[in-house]
């Protein structure tokens, strides 16, 4: 009798288990459209730059303004998410977003898009991107028990990049077909489809806000405001008292750091090192692809069984020494393309095994009610350094060779998997 019980009240586990919630199945359809939009754009849109301005340093300088808003804002709008409802924020952020890009394709189809227009669209799209992070990141809480989290996360990682990947392969088709406009019009479709989709989520609650919306007197005004910065400071508290949480953030910006000569350098490398073209470039981002996706599945399937510190040391150390084998192909004349196309596969395998057990830890050690603070912080805390290291891969660039810069930073991104390694109470979680 109590043997039947047992089994019947066992969780289940893996990719079956989460057939069971549907409004996470909606969520996960809404993103895998959003990714496909955002691959097909990518390309459209880095050529649309690079047409109209013709200039890398403008390219550059787009690239460093897409992470401003994340770092000035997200620290203010994790609050505002928390207090807010994240099903609205989230459909408001992707019509939003639809729209600027929308706008976009339009202007430049009719030739009135100016540089200047660049620069005001990415800051909007940008500052769209701190609320909606977040705020998806507070719902996975909130639609999946804390069984499937690891599951969940991985699986939607998973099927997330299988949509890059088949954005990035029907690009060029598209460009072809539709034109620049035309794909950016795609995007901007794939955005209010799923804002759409949002809609139909139904959750069984959602967290009350902090404070009433109906207080209109100056008194009140000053209490909201007083409050506001108490549940601000209250996030800043918790990151502090939860050690665990702060090393995963600082160790986060670091292999950011680390990661963005590859992001930066990578046209260099592939012409001047691998003696390749656009394929080249493509056939490296499609390797990263698809080891982020199988690390993805085998995590979904397999991860519950180790513990999330073992992941995550683990994908440290192999990203940073896939990393630094970059160097290797060109001590070798022979086939150097697919010798970095291997390594670049390693390195997609590692993203997975460090980015899905820390956000899965985050989600799992967190109140619901500062989800939305400590996602914010956590964006905001990992992705400060993307443009620091995009000024020391453009300086390191010029007076040594691109795989030597890649081999430097490789090395270097070993450390934080050591340091981690080093540490009893973070190996324990």
């Amino acid at each position: 009798m109590s043997e039947t019980v047992l089994v019947q009240t066992q969780p289940r586990q893996g990719i079956r288990a989460l057939s069971a919630h549907k409004s996470y199945l909606i969520m996960m359809a809404a993103k895998i459209i959003s990714r496909f939009g955002d691959s097909v754009d990518s390309i459209a849109y880095s050529w649309m730059v690079y047409v109209l301005t013709g200039s890398e340093v403008l390219m550059g300088t787009l690239f460093a303004l897409n992470f401003i808003p994340g770092i000035a804002f997200s620290l203010f709008t994790g609050v505002l998410v928390d207090r807010w409802s994240k099903k609205k924020i989230i459909i408001l952020a992707n019509s939003g977003r639809g729209i600027i890009v929308m706008l976009t394709a339009l202007l430049y189809f009719t030739g009135y898009l100016q540089p200047w227009h660049l620069f005001i669209f990415t800051f909007i799209n940008s500052s769209f991107e701190c609320f909606s992070t977040p705020a998806e990141m507070s719902l996975v809480p909130r639609l999946l028990p804390k069984e499937l989290l690891l599951t969940g996360n991985s699986i939607t990682s998973s099927v997330a990049r299988t949509a890059e990947l088949g954005g990035l392969a029907a690009a060029g088709g598209l460009i072809a077909l539709v034109g620049v406009s035309g794909s950016m019009i795609i995007d901007a479709a794939t955005f209010i489809i799923a804002a759409i989709l949002f809609l139909f989520m139904r959750l069984n609650h959602e967290d009350k806000p902090a404070v009433s919306e109906s207080r209109t007197s100056e008194t009140d005004a000053k209490a909201e405001k007083a409050t506001y910065w108490k549940e601000f400071l209250s996030g800043l508290q918790f990151v502090k008292k939860e050690r665990l949480i702060l090393l995963t953030m600082f160790a986060a910006a670091f292999v950011n750091l680390c990661l963005a000569p590859y992001n930066v350098l990578e046209p260099v490398y592939v012409k001047e090192i691998l003696h390749s073209g656009p394929f080249g470039l493509s056939l490296l981002g499609i390797s990263l692809t698809v080891g982020m996706i199988i690390s993805g599945i085998w995590i979904s399937q397999k991860g519950a069984r180790y513990k999330k510190s073992s992941l995550i040391v683990f994908g440290l150390l192999l990203l940073g020494v896939t990393y630094s084998l970059l160097y290797v192909p060109s001590l070798f004349s022979l086939y150097p393309l697919y010798t970095a196309t291997v390594f670049c596969f390693g390195m997609g395998f590692a993203i997975s095994f460090v980015n899905t057990p820390v956000s899965t830890y985050m989600m799992e050690v967190t109140p619901r009610d500062m989800l939305g603070r400590i996602g914010a912080l956590s964006s905001m805390v990992s992705t400060c350094t993307i443009p620091l290291g995009g000024v020391i891969a453009g300086f390191a660039g010029t007076w040594m060779s691109t795989n030597m810069v890649f081999l430097v930073f490789g090395l270097l991104m070993i450390i934080p998997g050591l340091v981690l390694l080093s540490q009893k109470s973070f190996m324990s979680v």
